[in-house]
């Protein structure tokens, strides 16, 4: 468990807000449709994509709620992420992209 994990582990339990994975999940969604609203609001929805514009802050909630998922599913996040870089690597090696859908 890297230090980000076991920092969000420390505080949930610290602050008793354990509760189960299905709403770990609800949260992480909840907090990256947050991040769509900034998206959508510094953009003009879509019309100036290069006015996006992101609130650290809410990024933090949704890495909190990424990790804090993780956590209680007992999945080590600094392995899940090495796993996800391995496997983009690998798509580009054989398809050029890292993108699953191509």
């Amino acid at each position: 468990m890297d230090d980000a994990q076991q920092t969000v582990s420390e505080f949930l339990t610290t602050h008793d807000l354990e509760c189960p994975p299905e709403y770990r999940l609800l949260d992480l969604v909840a907090e990256v449709g947050e991040l769509t609203a900034n998206a959508t609001e510094s953009t003009d929805y879509g019309a100036t994509p290069d006015s996006l514009s992101i609130d650290p802050d809410e990024l933090g909630d949704v890495l909190f709620a990424a990790i804090a998922l993780a956590e209680s599913q007992s999945i080590d996040a600094n392995d899940a992420l090495v796993g996800a870089l391995e496997k983009y690597e690998r798509r580009i090696e054989t398809t050029g992209s890292a993108g699953s859908g191509e």
